[in-house]
């Protein structure tokens, strides 16, 4: 646990007991506040009291006694209208923060000397991956790594500040409206496309909560953005700090290299450009490599856990990352190449013969369901659950990818409506659509991809995408002729 100094003896109003919250109010209590909780649901009050935490009904409470509200990321901060706490905390000129905002004022706390690095990623699609990447890339050249925030652990709950470590945090959007002092030493923007654009009242307030990730940070520090999206170009000259760009948008010039798109050239031409670290100032990510200024800086083809575009993308991020923090390039690559992939996202979970079974179940909209279908010259795809907006229109340019689709959950209808004469039919079930599309990729005969990736959420027929991955997996493990199991 990371203990929060700079509220003893006061008393600080913590709202939402789920992991974030009442990881929070144990570090309050820790660095010597007061935590005062509250949920709306009878368990989390019932947690925090068994804790030995006071819990005292907000809507009662006076406000003006608080030195700040400590905010769940799940409540709304300002769409589609502020949470009633949120009222009342302006209401008695009380700050509303969050726990990364917490962490950066721990951090804060300590003497220069003593402060560890923080690496902090955010972005729409791509972030538990890149975060997961650079923590393995790290540990892997013997560095003392701990990964957290909106992946895994919560980032209080992560050990003690020591002065050697490196803190790889993944941030969310909701998280970060809830900073104002949040300075990681190596900032990133993985890409942005519109989502959740309900809690921040549309994409330019969604857009302008994730450049938050680089508003505190100092002259030295360096930020990552990649720069395949207006959005990102735009965030990218607007910073004073060390930049280092990534784009997966490449094309060959006369040489034959790959060079950063047109859209992209002359970055390094800047007059004001400081580049990160070895006169680097751009990363161009492509399939099965990622390069800068014309060279190959590492050859991803034997990586099976890093396939595509997108994970050609969030390895270029990962390697400047490691490097901006001084680790070598030779250490920074072999992180790379070892690194085991991450559950639920393009996790191949088992193969029937030449048939392989791909987890992609945290493809939870269009967009990153299009890194999947990317990556694969034919798919039996298996697609549905709880629609975002717009559905799969926007992927009608991979759908000749779909050998055949197999549609669940809720959008299952719209779905074959938008797929039209591309082969599907509608399964409802996922064990129904695995046991379907194993037994027509076996038949097409060959090496056959079956992939899960639904483009939808998950909370129509599960809890969470984790849930909707594992029994995508039991399915694979429950078919007639035994998978051969990947590890």
């Amino acid at each position: 646990m990371i203990p929060v100094p700079g509220f003893e003896g006061r008393r600080v109003a913590v709202f939402g007991l789920g992991r974030s919250g009442i990881t929070a109010a144990r570090a309050l209590q820790a660095g010597g506040a007061i935590p005062i909780l509250w949920d709306d649901g009878a368990s989390g009050r019932m947690q925090a009291e068994a804790e030995g935490f006071q819990v005292q009904d907000l809507t009662a409470a006076d406000w003006s006694g608080f030195a700040a509200l400590v905010l769940s990321p799940g409540a709304p901060l300002t769409h589609p209208k502020p949470h009633w706490t949120v009222d009342r905390a302006r209401g008695a000129g009380v700050p509303v923060i969050g726990d990364i905002e917490l962490f950066a004022r721990a951090l804060a706390a300590l003497p220069e000397g003593r402060r560890p690095k923080v690496v902090a990623v955010t972005g729409t699609n791509g972030k538990s991956t890149t975060t997961a990447l650079i923590g393995w890339v790290l540990r892997s050249a013997g560095w003392t790594v701990h990964v957290g925030g909106n992946i895994g652990i919560g980032v209080l709950a992560l050990p003690e500040p020591t002065p050697e470590a490196v803190y790889v945090i993944e941030v969310s959007s909701y998280q970060l409206d809830l900073t104002t002092t949040f300075a990681p030493d190596v900032a990133i923007l993985t890409n942005v496309s519109p989502d959740h654009l309900d809690r921040h009242g549309g994409m330019e307030g969604y857009v302008a909560a994730k450049a938050r990730i680089f508003a505190a940070q100092g002259a030295d520090a360096v930020a990552l953005i990649g720069v395949d999206e207006d959005w990102g170009r735009r965030i990218a000259t607007q910073l004073s700090q060390r930049v280092i760009v990534i784009s997966s948008s490449a094309h060959p010039r006369e040489s034959g290299n790959p060079v950063l798109s047109s859209a992209h050239d002359g970055w390094d031409q800047r007059p004001d450009w400081v580049p990160a670290f070895a006169g680097m100032s751009g990363v161009e990510a492509v399939p099965g490599a990622i390069w800068s200024q014309g060279a190959v800086l590492a050859d991803l083809t034997p990586a099976r856990s890093l396939p595509g575009r997108h994970n050609a993308q969030n390895a270029a991020f990962a390697y400047a990352a490691a490097r901006a923090l001084g680790v070598s390039h030779a250490a920074a690559v072999k992180g790379l190449l070892t690194f085991p992939g991450l559950a639920h996202r393009m996790e191949t979970v088992g193969q029937v013969g030449s048939v392989r079974f791909v987890n992609d179940s945290k493809a939870t909209n269009a967009d990153a369901a299009r890194q999947a279908l990317a990556s694969y010259p034919s798919v039996f795809w298996i697609a549905g659950g709880v629609p975002k907006a717009g559905g799969i229109d926007a992927l009608a340019d991979l759908f000749p990818r779909v050998a055949k689709a197999y549609l669940i959950g809720q959008a299952a209808e719209a779905f074959a409506e938008t797929l039209g004469e591309t082969p599907h039919v509608v399964s409802r079930t996922l064990d129904a659509a695995v046991a379907a599309a194993a037994a027509d990729a076996a038949a097409a005969g060959g090496e056959q991809i079956v992939l899960l990736s639904p483009a939808c959420a998950s909370f129509d027929q599960f809890p969470d995408f984790e849930a909707r991955g594992e029994a995508f997996r039991a399915a694979v493990l429950n078919l007639p002729a035994a998978p051969e199991i990947v590890a």
